[in-house]
């Protein structure tokens, strides 16, 4: 299962990028994510953390699901790019890469997720009821605080957008270390 979701936020890439970059922070950034614990920290720069976030079941009367998964990540300047691979757990093997594309007013952020497991049927599973859910609330929170800093820098202004989905076969984007 290769899915990819984006959305066009008027800020600067590297603005996203550093409020992307820290996922100690995520937490007291995003709404929907209730902790990130770093588990160790690698000599190459990389991280593993533990990362919990709520999957809304019935937004209505705030009924939702803590969601729960390990990953290494990884961040490329010079690219604006992240990198996670899950480690352990339902998710385990999938590949996410975050990319941060400069655009005339802002940027186009896009989070692709790879995910093979034995039991196929699993990666649609993930996908549809987990993965594009919490993508989703992460580009859409990322977007509205991006764009709120950058409007205090004065920075020009796009129309909203709303996320662009697809779903394709493709490689991940940075091979593992």
């Amino acid at each position: 299962m290769h899915s990819r979701i984006a959305i066009d936020i008027a800020a600067p890439g590297p603005l996203v990028f550093a409020l992307a970059l820290d996922v100690r922070r995520w937490p007291s950034l995003l709404p929907h994510y209730a902790a990130v614990h770093v588990l160790s920290q690698h000599r190459d720069g990389s991280l593993t953390a533990r990362m919990v976030a709520r999957r809304a079941l019935v937004p209505v009367i705030g009924l939702e699901l803590p969601v729960t998964w390990r990953a290494r990540v990884w961040a490329d300047p010079a690219t604006l790019g992240l990198r996670f691979h899950h480690q352990g757990g339902a998710t385990a093997g999938m590949d996410v890469t975050w990319r941060i594309e400069p655009m005339a007013n802002g940027c186009r952020v896009t989070i692709e997720h790879v995910f093979a497991p034995r039991f196929r049927p699993w990666a649609a599973i993930v996908e549809r009821l987990f993965t594009r859910p919490i993508a989703s609330r992460t580009l859409a929170s990322v977007k509205q605080i991006a764009e709120a800093v950058a409007a205090g820098m004065e920075w020009p202004a796009v129309p909203m957008t709303t996320a662009v989905e697809e779903s394709e076969t493709a490689p991940a984007a940075y091979p593992l270390p």
